[in-house]
């Protein structure tokens, strides 16, 4: 089973040589995806293995080395492929549980400093008011300038009710931040609902973890067991980073004709080329229990708002798209991540693994997710004032490294932002004096929005245009690719 697993700060000579040697009798008859195994280069790393365990200034462990080894080779392809240490294995294996200890914050590297993607609601980070595209650039009074990003989330770790100072860099600010956190254990629930009028009601869905689809059957039962003739309902992605696949499987399920296809994957192995569909298969797995038998059939046909913005990646983008393609939902709001790359989870050890990028995702018509997002229907600023990013908020096409489009390529993008991000100095400044937005509250202006759109009222529209999708080598946009195969109706 393919999943998306997230880099959460929790805030929880010798053997290579003779390896090297070894692999002279087996290269050639060993052929990766290029031909025979580089034996120049392997020679060449074990021979700075060498030199470092003989002229290091001081002793370093052999684990240390091969570890670091391995983890700057996956670092180095793109931004969500990652070592994960026994520490990180374990934490991400909590973290899709929905309890970790920490921060509570998602993070990536930009720059050599540690950027927040999105705070986890109602964490320490949240309430101490951190936002996405905020840098850490110190954490308890040092620099981390140069550290990796696996060794600047163990920095953040720690013990429930331990402290630890974050230095944040907020863009249009000439001071720097200092923000005291203390650690504690985060359980999340990704769930919430509630009918916020009569015949209308608000599902939130702030991540895709392993009891998801559960809570939301329970919720949307309860919400119809409250009121049985709902006019409208709004699907709240804001914010939603993602998670595992089978829960957006099944969220998309839940609004669709039975069987449809969800979402494809293609990549260079031939499993990763599968087309999903809308089947207890692949949203409940081996699973007892379909979470979606006993749902009320009036959620096939309930008008629907999807609300999404900057925040909202990879399974909910899955979600967004499915929706959109099958025109079963209005979306609206502002462009999504564009975060559209598979991750899948290699064990190499029981403590160890390796989270590599394999495919990229496709909506039902072909639409690839990577470097563009989904765009809305109805593009809808976060606030009645506007945008305060003025329509340059991080996403994933501005990540180092991040993959295009099509065509498999990892692209630099840093140093092309840098001029960028002079423009946004001033409205970052304003972000700061604002409070976190209350997602489902009375000032939510999306939502009001979105309840205008049910009540056939006015909606007052973004003057942002979306960011064009990324093109080509050859200059023209990428356009819809041919999807894997679908077996015919009916079959698994």
């Amino acid at each position: 089973m393919r999943m998306k697993v997230k880099s959460i700060a929790l805030i929880g000579l010798g053997a290579l040589a003779g390896m090297a040697a070894s692999l002279q009798f087996t290269a050639y008859a060993q052929q990766g995806a290029d031909g025979p195994l580089p034996l120049d280069e392997l020679r060449q790393l074990a021979d700075v293995y060498g030199l470092i365990k003989s002229d290091y200034v001081e002793p370093v462990q052999d684990k240390k080395l091969l570890a670091e080894a391995i983890s700057g080779m996956v670092a180095s392809l793109d931004p969500h492929s990652v070592y994960l240490d026994k520490a990180a294995f374990k934490e991400m294996r909590d973290s899709m549980q929905g309890r970790f200890v920490g921060l509570g914050i998602e993070v990536s590297m930009e720059d050599g400093y540690v950027q927040i993607v999105s705070p986890i609601e109602d964490s320490p980070a949240f309430r101490a008011g951190i936002k996405p595209g905020d840098l850490i650039t110190r954490i308890d009074g040092a620099p981390i300038k140069g550290l990796s990003l696996e060794e600047a989330i163990k920095k953040m770790r720690g013990a429930p009710r331990t402290k630890v100072t974050l230095t944040i860099a907020r863009k249009g600010e000439d001071a720097p931040w200092v923000v005291p956190l203390m650690r504690e254990e985060i359980h999340t629930h990704s769930v919430k609902a509630k009918i916020i009028e009569p015949g209308y009601a608000w599902l939130r869905i702030s991540q895709f973890q392993e009891q998801t689809l559960d809570d939301m059957a329970k919720k949307v039962s309860a919400l119809y067991a409250q009121e049985p003739n709902l006019k409208g309902l709004v699907l709240d992605l804001r914010n939603d980073p993602g998670g595992l696949l089978p829960g957006a499987i099944g969220v998309s399920a839940a609004f669709l004709p039975k069987d449809k296809p969800i979402v494809s994957t293609i990549g260079q192995l031939r499993d990763s080329n599968q087309t999903f569909y809308g089947r207890r298969e692949f949203y409940a797995g081996r699973a007892p229990g379909d979470p979606l038998a006993k749902l009320p059939a009036a959620l096939k046909t309930v008008p629907m708002v999807v609300l999404v913005n900057t925040g909202s990646a990879s399974a909910s983008e899955i979600v967004a798209g499915a929706l959109q393609d099958y025109k079963r939902a209005i979306i609206m709001g502002t462009q999504t991540f564009g975060k559209g790359s598979v991750q899948t989870l290699r064990q190499l050890s029981a403590d160890t693994a390796v989270k590599l990028t394999t495919a990229r995702y496709y909506t039902p018509q072909g639409r690839s997710i990577q470097a563009r997002g989904i765009v809305p229907d109805l593009m809808v600023d976060e606030t009645a004032e506007g945008d305060p990013l003025g329509g340059r908020h991080v996403r994933e096409a501005d990540l180092d490294r991040h993959l295009s489009n099509e065509g498999g390529k990892a692209v630099e993008t840093a140093s092309a932002r840098r001029d960028e991000r002079e423009e946004e100095q001033r409205a970052q400044a304003a972000l700061r004096k604002r409070k976190p937005l209350d997602f489902g509250g009375k000032d939510d202006f999306q939502l009001a929005q979105a309840m205008n759109h049910f009540k056939g009222m006015p909606v007052l529209l973004s003057k942002v245009e979306p960011k064009p999708a990324k093109a080509t080598e050859e200059g023209a946009p990428a356009p819809a690719v041919k999807l894997p195969e679908l077996p015919k109706e009916g079959a698994k």
